[in-house]
């Protein structure tokens, strides 16, 4: 999983400045899956609903939107079955490689939910360099081993890639099938390419988002830097004799910002226009999937706790049924494309939305919209006059899922869009 990209950072979905071949291989030798949607558009909130398969309105943790800096008091329960919990009690072996970001402290970490082993960052963001104590930076910006520090050196990206490739390595010797999560800090700030290790020294006790830096350039030398990253992770595959029956799924935990093309979308991280929360996904299963698939299914993060969980045989825990879909038959051709309706909520601006079929009602403060995407994706025309039945209709069905979630406590953290062309 990709952290903060953009729908078309990919030139498989669009991207004219550079190109991605080993990310696109995944969707030339599988599917794609176009009408992909993130749980939230944001990173901590996404990643609640990814790892439990349900609405993270329903966890305290999916309310932190994401996880600010400082804060160990909030993060997932490790008594809430996961992914990887419930994988690994099937007899799998579990591993993540990369970003946490749900919850900082011990209590809180990968290792109590359901993660064998863990190699990464438990925060949201890490210099790209600068990432162990010997360089200064806070115990929550470290590279982790375990749940210890590691004093490892190198560009983060090649170093994820790399433990990932050693993971997959370990099937010849572990007879058990691997759940592996490789969660890319790229490309989210601070904005640093593989030969940019003097940057990072000038950002030594400066905030990490960065501000006042980064360019087109930079973000394609990052990007291209994950792209290799994923060339070795499936080589890796090949090489364990493990590639025609493992699952490989790529995607991003919402969508872009500053550097980002999300056409032909609007809209960014922290909004819940479609450029904040349409995401690129690709599947990957030469056993089950042909090459060259396409799908428009509309589906959502929390989707893919039921599908791998039945594609491994077993099924969410039932003392905590998943919001998600299970989609296992219809990305194996099985089954015909399904009908769904979706709900996303966020706290900054005060925004709410909802996707029924080809509708969807957003609201950004007091505006409110009225969209089909079937006809306008780019959320252009405002139907809200010219359907007012729909609107309303819409809305309560809105309001009535949201009575069911939990309300945002206050002081919880919402990740606004501050970019200079916004707002």
């Amino acid at each position: 999983m990709a952290d903060d990209l953009g729908y078309a950072d990919l030139s498989f979905t669009g991207q004219r400045a550079f190109k991605t071949p080993n990310i696109d291989r995944i969707a030339r030798e599988g599917l794609f899956l176009r009408q992909s949607y993130s749980n939230s558009a944001v990173c901590s909130a996404t990643r609640t609903g990814l790892i439990t398969g349900r609405y993270q309105y329903r966890l305290r943790v999916g309310l932190e939107e994401p996880i600010g800096t400082g804060n160990e008091n909030v993060g997932l329960d490790p008594e809430h079955p996961t992914l990887p919990s419930l994988l690994r009690d099937h007899g799998y072996r579990t591993s993540l490689v990369g970003k946490w970001h749900l919850g900082l402290s011990e209590r809180f970490g990968p290792l109590n939910s359901g993660y064998e082993s863990f190699y990464g960052v438990p925060f949201g963001a890490a210099d790209y360099f600068r990432h162990n104590e010997a360089s200064g930076v806070a115990r929550s910006g470290q590279l982790f081993d375990g749940m210890q520090p590691t004093n490892d050196e190198g560009y983060l990206t090649d170093l994820f890639s790399a433990r990932a490739a050693q993971e997959i390595g370990k099937l010849r010797q572990d007879p058990r099938p691997l759940f592996l999560s490789l969660h890319y800090t790229a490309p989210h700030w601070p904005w640093e390419g593989p030969e940019d290790e003097a940057v990072a020294a000038t950002l030594a006790g400066t905030d990490l988002q960065h501000r006042d830096g980064g360019s087109l350039e930079i973000f394609r030398r990052m990007m291209l830097a994950m792209d290799a990253g994923v060339g070795k992770v499936l080589e890796a595959l090949r090489r364990a004799g493990a590639a025609r029956n493992t699952i490989v799924i790529f995607t991003s935990d919402n969508g872009g910002e500053r550097f980002s093309d999300t056409w032909p979308f609007i809209g960014l991280k922290g909004e819940l226009l479609e450029g904040g929360i349409r995401v690129p996904l690709f599947v990957r299963w030469p056993a089950r999937i042909a090459a060259g698939s396409r799908s428009e299914q509309v589906n959502i993060s929390m989707d893919w706790v039921p599908t791998l969980l039945a594609a491994a045989g077993t099924r969410p825990h039932p003392d905590y049924p998943s919001d998600g879909m299970n989609l296992l038959d219809v990305i194996t051709s099985r089954a015909d494309v399904q009908p769904r309706r979706l709900f996303w909520r966020y706290k900054a601006a005060t925004q709410a939305a909802l996707r029924d079929g080809d509708w969807k009602y957003l609201k950004i403060r007091a505006n409110e919209h009225l969209f089909n995407l079937a006809a306008d994706e780019r959320e252009r025309a405002n139907l809200a006059r010219r359907e007012p039945a729909r609107l309303a209709a819409m809305k309560e069905q809105w309001e009535a899922w949201n009575a069911t979630m939990l309300p945002y406590p206050e002081g919880s953290v919402a990740y606004p869009n501050t970019g200079a062309d916004r707002y």
